[in-house]
């Protein structure tokens, strides 16, 4: 047993685990292969997070265990949150699974693989966030960054705290050390992530120092990019936005999931926040910050969403505008405190509201791409689809989640290239466009 694959589930903090695991093992002279079919070993690194994203990882696992039944494969590690959460039953459902492995616990899955008998180690959570060498076998030129693991807030939808513990920043030191790393292995854009990232520090350092970080990464040379993900609402601070601002690196892009804009259902999914402060950040953002990008998630449908509650979000999702916006229908998660509030809402209702919010953001979203028209942006190439057709993007949207645009060239574009763009038309959710030294030609 000597080659390994990874199946890499749900969100890009996952991919930064499978990142650390591939290095682990590589470093015990396992090899990696991107061929799932040419593995000894295959390690599924699952997710929970809500209903979808548990049958992914369900049918994944099946389709991997007739594999080894048919003796292509001999063994299956499961890791990550499915793993941490259903060990139990899935040892008793899918028998082919060789090792579980905790959402952390898999710093030392090499000694597990050197001894597949049956183990179980789904501890809860370690005492400090991930300090390891990662292999960059899925980042590129952009790359997602960690910088705490486990969360605080304790929403009442989320089983997250359960599944990975309390919140634990990483040193500036070892994120400096990484994204030099990453730098030399080819990463432009820089995407920092977290549960929440906006109380960046507050563990280990006793205060808030995501803006202290941002301004010591802007000294990395080769980064030209930096994009923040999931900053809350309430953990948003002055000196953060102040950096932002003046930080030439950091990308005017607020992710921030809200959830609800309705005080009474705010209150019941434990957010610590509430419509006047919501509205007053995003007034302030759009303030201080020269054309910002907001991309926020909401969830309808929450038990005892009433219709008053939900005409509030519609209202404000038409006054406000933002820029990018996710809707989900709520997922009812076992164990977490939600499951047992009264008012669940039938699925027709959870989905109804949620095309109606999209069809609003849709129309939004495309009088917002409509204004960009004529103008210049610096994009960053992403994809080649023939000869003169890129697929980039520029500040404004992020990889995977956002729009993109459609970029022409009569030149030869290189991914990861940084190209200045001509708007020339839109779409719903994207854009198309020349490059600037061919526009006109």
């Amino acid at each position: 047993m000597n080659k390994f694959h990874i199946i890499t589930l749900g969100c890009s903090k996952n991919v930064v685990d499978s990142e650390f695991i591939s290095e682990k093992l590589k470093s015990k002279n396992l090899l990696y292969t991107d061929n799932l079919y040419d593995a000894d070993v295959v390690i599924i690194n699952s997710c929970t997070f809500i209903e979808d994203a548990k049958e992914e990882s369900i049918d994944t696992i099946f389709d991997v265990a007739n594999l080894k039944k048919q003796g292509i494969i001999k063994y299956i590690i499961l890791s990550g949150c499915l793993s941490q959460r259903y060990e139990k039953e899935l040892e008793k459902e899918i028998p082919e699974i060789d090792l579980f492995l905790g959402t952390t616990s898999f710093k030392d899955i090499d000694k597990h693989i050197f001894s597949l008998t049956k183990n179980h180690v789904t501890s809860p959570y370690i005492d400090s966030a991930i300090e390891e060498k990662r292999d960059y076998i899925e980042t590129s030129h952009y790359g997602y960054m960690k910088i705490s693991e486990g969360c605080d807030n304790n929403c009442t939808y989320c089983i997250i705290p359960k599944i990975k513990g309390n919140y634990r920043s990483r040193y500036i030191e070892s994120l400096l050390k990484e994204a030099e790393e990453m730098a030399k292995n080819g990463v432009r854009e820089l995407i920092l992530i977290a549960q929440d990232t906006s109380l960046y520090g507050t563990d280990i350092y006793g205060e808030k120092r995501l803006h202290i970080l941002l301004d010591k990464l802007r000294e990395v040379e080769g980064i030209e990019w930096i994009r923040i993900h999931y900053m809350y609402p309430e953990g948003i601070y002055d000196e953060l936005i102040k950096e932002i601002k003046n930080n030439p690196k950091v990308l005017n892009y607020f992710d921030i999931p809200l959830q609800h804009i309705s005080d009474r259902v705010l209150k019941r999914m434990n957010r610590k926040t509430n419509k006047e402060n919501i509205e007053s950040l995003i007034n302030k953002i759009r303030k201080e910050i020269d054309e910002p990008i907001i991309r926020t998630t909401f969830i309808v449908g929450f038990p005892g969403e009433t219709e008053e509650d939900f005409q509030q979000l519609k209202e404000f999702v038409e006054e406000y505008k933002i820029e990018r916006v996710g809707v989900f229908p709520y997922s009812r998660e076992e164990n977490t405190p939600a499951y047992n509030l009264d008012g669940q809402l039938e699925r027709e209702i959870k989905f109804n509201r949620k095309d109606i919010i999209l069809e609003i953001q849709k129309s939004i979203s495309t009088q917002l791409c409509s204004k960009l028209e004529d103008r210049k942006f610096k994009v960053l190439i992403d994809d080649v689809v023939d000869e003169e057709t890129y697929i980039g993007r520029t500040y404004m949207d992020s990889p995977e989640i956002d729009g993109v645009v459609y970029v022409t060239s009569k030149k030869d574009l290189e991914v990861g290239q940084f190209i200045d763009v001509i708007i020339t038309d839109s779409m719903e959710y994207d854009l198309i466009g020349v490059v600037e030294n061919e526009y006109g030609k």
